[in-house]
């Protein structure tokens, strides 16, 4: 079964401009397959891992998340599809004064009752399952810092083993690199393959960087002005195809100092 089938899929911008942020998009993700998104800033990157969250609506096509079309099903089987779904935004939304501990056992909440979340505050449920969690991030001595007092990369690692506690078979993760050096970089990419192999969960990536995208996704779709320029093999994707694709927009290199303003998601949490 496909994660996701989408057919001339489009959206119009969150705030409700009358342009489309995406527009006509024809998509099919196998379940267990690993892409990287690319493209300037602006082509719509976030909004289609938002659309893809289930976290808003399109507005024209057709969108099938996990054999299902998510807007004609009921809240409840809405809410539960979306527990199959896990979105790591650019910035997570971890509250400031919370524990690192808490704020990553939050991916357990779909599965929780209500006083079993309200227990947790107090008591952390499971802090092992945390702190192994964190160790594959670089994070094992953080499990009961503060989240304010973490640093940018530090928070972005700390969202994303929250992904490793979930029950996710999709991971939809956005800009993952932007406030890391080259060597978390690369630990943080291999985390999250691994961990995609290891339950055959789909991973879906953004990226600037469109070395890392080429040197580690098999498949790489470039998206620019809210269509999809190319959606090929890495090794067809050519230096001609990105100079296209990035045509008239500077190169984004990373850099350790970088910190990029996310476009604003209509849902400021991870599924």
């Amino acid at each position: 079964m496909d994660s996701y089938r989408l057919g001339k899929l489009t959206v119009r911008h969150l705030a409700g401009a009358q342009a489309s942020a995406l527009h006509e998009i024809d998509l099919a993700v196998a379940q267990g397959e690993q892409l990287a998104v690319i493209g300037p800033s602006g082509a719509g990157k976030t909004t289609l891992l938002a659309t893809l969250a289930c976290a808003h609506a399109p507005t024209g096509g057709t969108l099938r998340v996990l054999g299902q079309d998510p807007w004609t099903l009921p809240g409840a089987a809405r809410h539960k599809l979306r527990a199959s779904l896990f979105l790591a935004p650019q910035t997570p939304p971890l509250p400031p004064r919370q524990r690192v501990v808490t704020a990553v056992l939050a991916a357990r909440l779909p599965e929780w009752t209500l006083g079993q979340a309200l227990a947790s505050l107090f008591k952390p449920a499971d802090p092992d399952a945390a702190h192994a969690a964190l160790v594959r991030f670089g994070l094992g001595d953080k499990l009961y810092a503060r989240v304010d007092r973490l640093s940018g990369g530090e928070r972005q690692r700390c969202g994303l083993a929250r992904l490793l506690l979930s029950s996710a078979r999709v991971f939809l993760v956005d800009e993952p690199l932007s406030a890391l050096d080259p060597a978390l970089s690369q630990m943080t990419l291999a985390t999250l393959q691994q961990e995609a192999v290891r339950r055959n969960a789909t991973l879906i990536c953004s990226l600037h960087q469109v070395d890392m995208a080429r040197a580690h996704f098999p498949r790489i779709v470039g998206l620019r002005d809210g269509r999809i320029v190319f959606d090929a093999a890495r090794e067809d994707v050519s230096d001609e195809m990105i100079a296209a694709l990035y045509q008239n927009e500077a190169m984004v290199q990373h850099t350790p100092e970088a910190h990029e303003t996310p476009e604003r998601l209509a849902v400021g949490a991870c599924f």
